[in-house]
């Protein structure tokens, strides 16, 4: 099964992301990875009529470290999160989970945000977003607001996404509540399931963008 047809453009600007976005309200998904999202175009579970590649947009990638938060980009690539120092060092749980995600092809393309934004149930990081208590910026053309992750995944499928704003799978950066000090993460699936491979032990809020004209980033914590 082939995807059904749609327009594609790539924004000059966050700012000319969200201005896309808005005018072509329940028309336009943004995409950054498409690890999740391709897939399900092509299994036509979703048929956008625009596609917004938000992949390349600056203001949308990096990381930071400001107080007692570390901030990262939505476009934080899964392998970017491997390779982080400053993630090692402050949010060790960030990297054992992107450790398990999928293989390498999709560590390369795959990002935090779209990880959050779509939030396959066998996702890694929607859960992690939860336990370290982080928090994330949301955008639209009418500004930004900031979620606490707990409430930003409302159900299955589903989160505080709002039409009228994109899914962050850019980058404003956000600040996140600190896990406490004698946080440890560790794992309790036996084995390694095989890569790539949908699994049903996955996060118990997990959430997908639907259309809509709002972005998410993430920002976490350290003790």
């Amino acid at each position: 099964m082939k995807a059904r047809n749609f327009r594609y453009i790539r924004p000059r600007s966050l700012d000319h992301a969200y201005r896309i976005l808005a005018e072509n309200e329940g028309d336009a998904v943004p995409i950054a990875g498409g690890q999740s999202l391709l897939a399900g175009l092509n299994m036509r579970l979703s048929a956008p009529k625009l596609l917004v590649d938000i992949g390349e947009l600056n203001e949308l990638a990096g990381e930071s470290q400001a107080d007692a938060s570390v901030r990262l980009g939505a476009l934080t690539r899964h392998r970017e999160l491997l390779g982080s120092e400053l993630v090692k060092k402050h949010v060790p749980l960030l990297v054992r989970a992107a450790s398990h995600i999928g293989h390498v092809a999709i560590r390369n393309r795959g990002t935090l945000g779209g990880s959050l934004a779509y939030a396959d149930p066998a996702a890694e990081l929607p859960a992690c977003a939860v336990v370290l208590g982080a928090t994330l910026v949301l955008g639209s053309v009418k500004g930004e607001r900031a979620v606490k992750a707990e409430d930003f995944f409302t159900g299955l499928f589903e989160t505080d996404l709002q039409a009228g704003h994109a899914d962050r799978n850019e980058d404003r950066l956000c600040r996140a509540g600190a896990p406490p000090r004698r946080f440890r993460a560790g794992r309790s699936r036996r084995g390694r399931h095989h890569a790539a491979r949908p699994h049903r032990q996955g996060a118990d809020r997990v959430f997908r963008l639907r259309g809509s004209r709002e972005a998410c980033s993430i920002g976490v914590g350290r003790g």
